[in-house]
Protein backbone atom coordinates (compact mmCIF):
# COMPACT_ATOMS: atom_id res chain seq x y z
CA UNK A 1 0.00 0.00 0.00
CA UNK A 2 1.39 3.41 -1.22
CA UNK A 3 1.40 6.23 1.66
CA UNK A 4 0.28 9.75 0.21
CA UNK A 5 4.07 11.02 -0.07
CA UNK A 6 2.40 14.48 -1.57
CA UNK A 7 0.46 16.46 0.99
CA UNK A 8 -0.66 18.82 -1.25
CA UNK A 9 -3.09 16.38 -3.22
CA UNK A 10 -4.49 15.30 0.47
CA UNK A 11 -7.90 16.55 1.25
CA UNK A 12 -8.52 18.26 4.48
CA UNK A 13 -11.43 16.39 5.94
CA UNK A 14 -11.09 18.00 9.60
CA UNK A 15 -14.03 20.70 8.96
CA UNK A 16 -16.43 18.28 7.29
CA UNK A 17 -15.88 15.58 10.44
CA UNK A 18 -16.00 18.06 13.31
CA UNK A 19 -19.24 19.97 11.69
CA UNK A 20 -20.63 16.31 10.92
CA UNK A 21 -19.94 15.09 14.25
CA UNK A 22 -21.38 18.36 16.17
CA UNK A 23 -24.38 17.81 13.86
CA UNK A 24 -25.25 14.57 14.44
CA UNK A 25 -24.79 14.32 18.12
CA UNK A 26 -26.41 17.55 18.33
CA UNK A 27 -29.37 15.71 16.53
CA UNK A 28 -29.89 13.03 18.61
CA UNK A 29 -29.54 14.91 21.72
CA UNK A 30 -32.03 17.37 20.53
CA UNK A 31 -34.29 14.01 19.57
CA UNK A 32 -33.87 12.74 23.12
CA UNK A 33 -34.70 16.05 24.49
CA UNK A 34 -37.22 17.40 22.60
CA UNK A 35 -40.88 16.07 22.38
CA UNK A 36 -42.04 14.22 19.14
CA UNK A 37 -43.16 16.23 16.28
CA UNK A 38 -46.62 16.81 15.85
CA UNK A 39 -46.45 17.26 12.03
CA UNK A 40 -45.15 13.25 12.46
CA UNK A 41 -47.57 12.08 14.58
CA UNK A 42 -49.96 11.27 11.85
CA UNK A 43 -47.75 8.93 10.35
CA UNK A 44 -46.95 5.15 11.39
CA UNK A 45 -43.47 4.81 11.69
CA UNK A 46 -43.49 1.62 14.22
CA UNK A 47 -41.41 -0.47 11.56
CA UNK A 48 -38.67 1.87 11.90
CA UNK A 49 -36.96 -0.30 15.29
CA UNK A 50 -36.83 -3.34 12.82
CA UNK A 51 -35.49 -1.66 10.41
CA UNK A 52 -32.71 0.11 12.32
CA UNK A 53 -31.72 -2.94 13.89
CA UNK A 54 -31.32 -4.76 10.20
CA UNK A 55 -29.25 -1.49 9.16
CA UNK A 56 -27.05 -2.64 12.46
CA UNK A 57 -26.57 -5.71 11.49
CA UNK A 58 -25.73 -5.38 7.59
CA UNK A 59 -23.12 -2.36 8.85
CA UNK A 60 -21.55 -5.08 11.30
CA UNK A 61 -21.37 -7.27 8.72
CA UNK A 62 -20.23 -5.13 6.22
CA UNK A 63 -17.41 -3.99 9.14
CA UNK A 64 -16.27 -7.80 9.36
CA UNK A 65 -15.89 -8.51 5.21
CA UNK A 66 -13.63 -5.19 5.37
CA UNK A 67 -11.51 -6.50 8.25
CA UNK A 68 -11.19 -9.57 6.96
CA UNK A 69 -10.17 -8.27 3.75
CA UNK A 70 -7.85 -5.74 5.19
CA UNK A 71 -6.15 -8.87 7.04
CA UNK A 72 -5.97 -10.36 3.29
CA UNK A 73 -4.01 -7.00 1.99
CA UNK A 74 -7.06 -6.57 -0.61
CA UNK A 75 -7.14 -2.55 0.07
CA UNK A 76 -10.32 -2.56 -2.77
CA UNK A 77 -12.56 -4.39 -1.01
CA UNK A 78 -11.69 -3.03 2.48
CA UNK A 79 -12.34 0.23 1.07
CA UNK A 80 -15.91 -0.72 -0.63
CA UNK A 81 -16.88 -2.52 2.39
CA UNK A 82 -16.04 0.63 4.83
CA UNK A 83 -17.89 2.83 2.62
CA UNK A 84 -20.61 0.42 2.29
CA UNK A 85 -21.00 0.36 6.45
CA UNK A 86 -20.92 3.74 6.52
CA UNK A 87 -23.65 3.75 3.96
CA UNK A 88 -25.61 1.38 6.19
CA UNK A 89 -24.60 3.34 9.05
CA UNK A 90 -26.08 6.95 7.45
CA UNK A 91 -29.05 5.38 6.86
CA UNK A 92 -29.74 3.87 9.83
CA UNK A 93 -29.46 7.77 11.30
CA UNK A 94 -32.04 9.40 9.41
CA UNK A 95 -34.14 5.95 10.31
CA UNK A 96 -33.27 6.65 13.83
CA UNK A 97 -33.81 10.67 13.89
CA UNK A 98 -37.31 10.32 12.03
CA UNK A 99 -38.43 7.35 14.63
CA UNK A 100 -37.17 9.54 17.68
CA UNK A 101 -38.87 12.61 16.39
CA UNK A 102 -42.19 11.26 15.44
CA UNK A 103 -42.46 8.49 18.76
CA UNK A 104 -42.43 8.64 22.42
CA UNK A 105 -39.55 6.54 23.87
CA UNK A 106 -40.52 2.71 24.46
CA UNK A 107 -39.55 1.98 28.22
CA UNK A 108 -37.72 -1.52 29.23
CA UNK A 109 -40.23 -3.53 30.99
CA UNK A 110 -37.61 -6.31 31.93
CA UNK A 111 -36.37 -6.82 35.40
CA UNK A 112 -33.81 -7.97 37.92
CA UNK A 113 -30.31 -8.60 36.43
CA UNK A 114 -32.07 -8.53 32.92
CA UNK A 115 -32.46 -4.82 33.56
CA UNK A 116 -28.96 -3.99 34.40
CA UNK A 117 -27.66 -5.69 31.64
CA UNK A 118 -30.03 -4.09 29.11
CA UNK A 119 -28.91 -0.49 30.87
CA UNK A 120 -25.02 -1.40 30.68
CA UNK A 121 -25.14 -2.69 26.87
CA UNK A 122 -27.56 0.84 25.92
CA UNK A 123 -25.27 3.33 28.23
CA UNK A 124 -22.13 1.90 27.15
CA UNK A 125 -23.75 1.56 23.28
CA UNK A 126 -24.50 5.70 24.01
CA UNK A 127 -21.45 6.61 24.83
CA UNK A 128 -19.46 4.84 22.16
CA UNK A 129 -21.87 5.74 19.11
CA UNK A 130 -21.49 9.45 19.93
CA UNK A 131 -17.31 8.70 19.91
CA UNK A 132 -17.10 6.35 17.17
CA UNK A 133 -18.83 9.09 14.87
CA UNK A 134 -15.49 11.58 14.68
CA UNK A 135 -13.56 8.18 14.74
CA UNK A 136 -14.77 6.70 12.00
CA UNK A 137 -15.14 10.00 10.10
CA UNK A 138 -11.44 10.22 10.51
CA UNK A 139 -10.39 6.86 9.61
CA UNK A 140 -12.30 7.38 6.67
CA UNK A 141 -10.43 10.27 5.54
CA UNK A 142 -6.77 8.96 6.67
CA UNK A 143 -7.55 5.64 4.33
CA UNK A 144 -9.26 7.65 1.49
CA UNK A 145 -5.98 9.98 1.80
CA UNK A 146 -3.71 7.10 1.60
CA UNK A 147 -2.06 8.01 5.17
CA UNK A 148 -1.63 4.41 6.22
CA UNK A 149 0.17 4.49 8.92
CA UNK A 150 -2.10 7.48 10.62
CA UNK A 151 -5.00 5.30 9.29
CA UNK A 152 -3.65 1.98 10.60
CA UNK A 153 -2.99 3.76 14.23
CA UNK A 154 -7.08 5.05 14.35
CA UNK A 155 -8.40 2.30 12.43
CA UNK A 156 -7.03 -0.34 15.45
CA UNK A 157 -9.56 1.66 17.37
CA UNK A 158 -12.16 2.60 15.06
CA UNK A 159 -12.91 -0.78 13.81
CA UNK A 160 -13.59 -2.58 17.35
CA UNK A 161 -16.24 0.27 18.79
CA UNK A 162 -17.97 0.45 15.45
CA UNK A 163 -18.18 -3.22 15.30
CA UNK A 164 -19.37 -2.92 19.18
CA UNK A 165 -21.92 0.02 18.27
CA UNK A 166 -23.17 -1.80 15.31
CA UNK A 167 -23.79 -5.64 17.01
CA UNK A 168 -25.31 -3.60 20.38
CA UNK A 169 -27.69 -1.96 18.15
CA UNK A 170 -29.19 -5.35 17.63
CA UNK A 171 -28.52 -6.37 20.64
CA UNK A 172 -31.00 -3.78 22.19
CA UNK A 173 -33.48 -3.70 19.37
CA UNK A 174 -33.84 -7.61 20.25
CA UNK A 175 -34.37 -7.32 24.09
CA UNK A 176 -36.90 -4.06 24.44
CA UNK A 177 -38.97 -5.38 21.14
CA UNK A 178 -41.11 -6.97 23.26
CA UNK A 179 -42.08 -3.74 24.91
CA UNK A 180 -43.21 -1.66 21.65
Amino acid sequence: MKTNTNPQKARNYKPLIWTLTLAINGLIAIAFFLPETESLKNYDFSFLPLLNAILNSLAFVSLIIALFAIRQKNIKRHKSFVLLALFWTSIFLVSYLLYHFSTPSTKFGGEGIVKIIYFTILLTHIILAAIIVPLALISIGRGLNMEVQKHKKIARWTMPIWLYVSLTGVIIYLMISPYY
